[in-house]
């Protein structure tokens, strides 16, 4: 047990293993510094977007936190200390660009013995959880499982797994985990005998386990609510139910649609429940589909998406995960991602939602940094982003931007301090001590690690990670695109010229980065945002808009249309500011880091073409 969660449970043994977490008066804490007075809503689900209490239609962007919490060396938490977990969320904002985590909980810490939660696990998490929200970084927690559990795997074992607790394994009897020749660890999801007992077990509630599991659900929302202070449990933007969700095998009779319908769609409907019991009535769960219903292998595609489950509505997200899985066989994709790669998985994302009345959001996304397919992560993540931005390819996103999508939200896997740097006895065994890479199944997907002197540094290009985005758009956003020019080695990929039919707009923005948003303005007052890079210096930052035009824009005050503002945290990290005093009326805006000092004919002659671009096409 980690020194601090030994710590914490000497002085939270008086609060004993109850089921009801005590009700300690809530921890008080400032509003994050940096915020304005539109900052830190809490989020709902209207119209099938993600709305702050502005009405402002928001954007989720960030990072899982993180697969620590799938390993025993922190006893199932992110970080070692809540010193990491801010050094983390620090680095997250300023270099990662993001502005939310999907933050990993641990059923068999938060339950080690049955009907007994660990109070001190909960205080660890909650402490942690604190150090995102003290930085503006809004948190959604995640119940993760993967194969079920750890306690399925003996010693000897190639693989290993996550989630339930010793006590949910042995009431389950499963007979001795096996994948036979297996190349990749999610096989063991559809061929590891055990792993489809267990998994059959618990959408089935045998031995009561997902009873058990709801219960402490419910006691982990009531802590998390009972212990941290209004400003930061409106930072709580939802909960993930279940992770990766599969039914481990089908009934005689039985479909991948009917299992959702008849045995995921009610599992959703309870834990909805538990959160209004605990206090979390208007907050949405975040709920994901078969995962399989999205696989881009047509052999591995099951059809579902919760397609039976009836309208979500406002009380859920549609909340899924895409990874690439015939770049990362390394045998179904020859060569790299191109332009538009995932326009068409992406876009099958923003209709499931749609049709299921609610906003989506891509909980789990990456590819590996290493290994024999390392080589193509460049290309295939700068697609990825890509499609979260917009369901067209850049080459025809100028073309017809009016198809381009609502925006989604999403957290690319992970962000994992540790990274090369663990200690983790796999399956308990000290013989075999991992430090390499996620020290997960082979695992090396996280875009961070500490140097040698313990800083945070990326091992990503910092261009595709730290990106422009529509953090919150006041109304409703009509399109968006950003060419990020990130690198693919010495080669820099630029997917989305400014036409030539816009040379004005091609010569302000020369080789240089730049977005557009384009935007219905809705009856708030609050300002649109959009997340500036760390990259994108105030000195150096032009924006063309309808709403004025400005080289090095000043700081923001209500008299200014465009300005820039720090983003909440105290993190350095800053927010591009656009203002309108309308409502119902089509807005634009250029943000571009590639002119230095533009002439003032030169500024006004792009927003004349992006004016009479933005006129013909909307």
């Amino acid at each position: 047990m980690p020194n601090l969660r030994s710590r914490l449970l000497a002085v939270l043994v008086v609060l004993g293993g109850s089921l009801t977490v005590a009700g300690a008066p809530p921890a008080t804490a400032a509003v994050p510094s940096g915020s304005l007075w539109f900052d830190g809503a809490p989020l709902t689900v209207r119209d099938g977007r993600l709305t702050d209490g502005q009405g402002r239609e928001v954007v989720l962007r960030g990072y899982n936190v993180s697969g620590e919490a799938k390993l025993a060396e922190n006893g199932g938490l992110p970080f070692a200390s809540v010193a990491d977990a801010r050094k983390s969320a620090t680095a997250l904002r300023a270099l990662g660009g993001g502005n939310t985590v999907r933050f990993l909980l641990s059923w068999a810490y938060a339950e080690p013995e049955r009907g007994r939660v660990d109070t001190a696990y909960l205080a660890a998490a909650t402490e942690q959880m604190r150090a995102f929200l003290d930085a503006g970084i809004r948190v959604y927690p995640d119940f993760h499982q993967d194969l079920y559990s750890r306690h399925l795997f003996h010693a000897g074992s190639w693989y290993t797994g996550d989630g339930a607790p010793e006590w949910a394994v042995e009431a389950g009897n499963y007979p001795k985990e096996s994948c036979g020749i297996c190349l990749f660890w999610g096989q063991n999801i559809t061929r590891n005998t055990a792993v489809q007992n267990a998994q059959y077990d618990f959408w089935h509630n045998a031995h009561g386990l997902q009873d058990a599991f709801l219960t402490t659900a419910q006691a982990t929302m009531d802590h998390l609510r009972r212990h941290l202070s209004a400003e930061e449990f409106a930072g709580i933007a939802g909960f993930d139910p279940y992770n990766e969700p599969y039914a481990g095998r089908y009934d005689s009779g039985q479909t991948s649609r009917t299992w959702e319908r008849d045995l995921l769609r009610p599992f959703y409907v309870r834990f909805r429940a538990r959160m209004d019991a605990a206090g979390w009535q208007d907050k949405p769960a975040f709920v994901e589909p078969n995962l399989f219903w999205n696989a881009n292998i047509c052999a591995q595609r099951q059809e579902s998406g919760l397609l039976d489950a009836g309208p979500l509505g406002p009380g859920y997200v549609f909340n899924t995960h895409f990874y690439d899985q015939k770049a990362i066989s390394g045998i179904l994709m020859w060569g790299k991602a191109a332009d538009g790669q995932y326009a068409a998985d992406y876009a099958g994302i923003r209709e499931r939602a749609s049709a299921a009345g609610t906003a989506a959001v891509v909980g789990e996304f990456g590819h590996p940094l290493s290994g024999t397919v390392s080589d193509k992560a460049p290309t295939v993540l700068k697609a990825m982003y890509q499609a979260l931005d917009s369901r067209l390819p850049g080459a025809g996103w100028w073309t017809g931007p009016a198809a381009s999508g609502p925006v989604l939200s999403g957290t690319q896997w992970q962000w994992d301090l540790y990274s090369g740097r663990h200690h983790e006895l796999m399956n308990g065994d000290p013989g075999k001590v991992l430090t390499a890479k996620d020290a997960w199944n082979d695992e090396d997907l996280s875009a961070v690690r500490l140097d040698d002197l313990g800083n945070a540094v990326l091992r990503q290009d910092g261009r595709l990670l730290d990106r422009v985005y529509p953090s919150a758009t006041a109304g409703t956003t009509l399109a968006f695109t950003y060419e990020d020019r990130s690198r693919d080695g010495s080669t820099t990929l630029t997917w989305n010229p400014v036409p030539a039919s816009l040379p004005n707009v091609a010569r302000l923005v020369g080789s240089g980065r730049y977005g557009v948003l384009v935007w219905r303005s809705g009856d708030g007052t609050a300002p649109t945002e959009l997340h500036l890079p760390a990259s994108f210096p105030t000195a150096a930052t032009t924006v063309v808009s309808d709403l004025g035009t400005v080289y090095a824009p000043p700081a923001y005050t209500s008299a200014e249309p465009v300005a820039v503002a720090p983003e909440p945290g105290g993190t350095g990290s800053r927010r591009l500011l656009l203002t309108d005093a309308d409502s119902g009326a089509v807005h634009y805006a250029l943000v571009t880091d590639g002119a230095t000092a533009p002439a003032g004919d030169l500024l006004s002659a792009a927003k004349a073409e992006l004016a009479a671009w933005a006129a013909a096409r909307f």
